[in-house]
């Protein structure tokens, strides 16, 4: 196993700018060369239907939570699947366990459960799910699908959510031990998964660099000391967008991205390790098999080090 971990987010978009649905098929392939190359996980991201930019045309996404991750559990055979990240907003807690489990059976011990509060949008008003109360409805839910995961039991009574007595049943290849991971941006969620978690993840919304996301490892490793975490005993994540066939200081939806020549990509992912992050999940722009292979001998590149 790598001590630094490099991951593949398989979205239903084309790119950070480009909304064109990417059918299962293409999703399945890239994922099976993923698994072929080396990588160590395929992430499916958890959206219902939304604007990739501001005041862009709105477009809807596969469900990425349940039926896609399950799905790639299929496909493959050896690389970790995971959720980048299941909305709590989105489902009934006790169903969420229930479908992590379900997914690291049909996995064979190869799910990884990324969980955020999730945000309400445009997809949550066109469905009627809930769009008041977003974090406080996330704690609660934490309430039900930690205990579910980690004690096989939940018994819970909130405003918003509710267990009587439940029991996971059944579980199955890894009982109590599918990892969580718990994206928190902020005081409250940097606490959350200080206690709570096993992987720490954030995401960079303006810049993939560590000028935005730099800072955010030492606010979380101050929410460790808080809780009496140790900071070594959990791991921290990176989401960030990679555009390997553009030139360097190449721009996307979600502003700059890592680009350039397969040298300096694989410099700015270095710069990800030295400042305390154990793993780094990426988004292609624009998801395609050719990004997908210009990303191989950056990862030969780490492995090198």
């Amino acid at each position: 196993m790598r001590s630094f971990e490099i991951g593949v987010v398989l979205t239903s978009w084309r790119s950070t700018t480009d909304g064109e649905t990417v059918g299962w098929a293409e999703i399945r392939d890239l994922a099976i060369r993923a698994e072929a190359l080396g990588f160590d996980t395929v992430w499916s991201p958890d959206e219902l239907i939304g604007r990739l930019v501001k005041d862009g045309p709105k477009f809807g996404f596969w469900d990425g939570g349940i039926a896609i991750p399950a799905a790639l559990a299929v496909a493959t055979s050896r690389i970790k699947i995971g959720t980048w990240v299941m909305s709590a907003l989105h489902r009934n807690p006790g169903i969420t366990a229930k479908a992590a489990e379900t997914i690291d059976e049909i996995s064979g011990g190869r799910f990884v459960l990324g969980l955020g509060a999730g945000h309400a949008g445009t997809g949550a008003h066109s469905m009627g799910l809930p769009e008041d109360h977003i974090y406080d409805r996330f704690e609660e839910a934490l309430q039900i699908i930690v205990p579910l995961l980690r004690g096989g039991r939940a018994d819970f009574e909130g405003t918003y959510h509710l267990a009587r007595d439940l029991e996971q049943l059944p579980v199955g290849p890894r009982p109590r031990a599918i990892p969580i991971m718990l994206a928190g941006h902020g005081h409250k969620g940097y606490r959350h998964a200080a206690q709570l978690a096993d992987i720490w993840s954030c995401y960079a919304e303006e810049h993939s660099d560590l000028a935005e996301l730099g800072p955010r490892v030492t606010a979380f490793e101050a929410a460790c000391d808080e809780v009496g975490r140790d900071p070594s005993t959990i791991g921290r994540s990176a989401g960030v967008v990679v555009a390997p066939l553009e030139p360097a200081g190449a721009v996307g939806g979600f502003g700059t991205m890592i680009s350039g020549s397969t040298e300096q990509i694989a410099d700015s992912m270095r710069s990800f390790r030295g400042a305390g992050f154990s793993q780094l999940e990426f988004m292609l722009h624009p998801q395609s098999a050719a990004a997908l292979e210009a990303m191989a001998p950056v990862l030969e590149l780490l492995d090198a080090d």
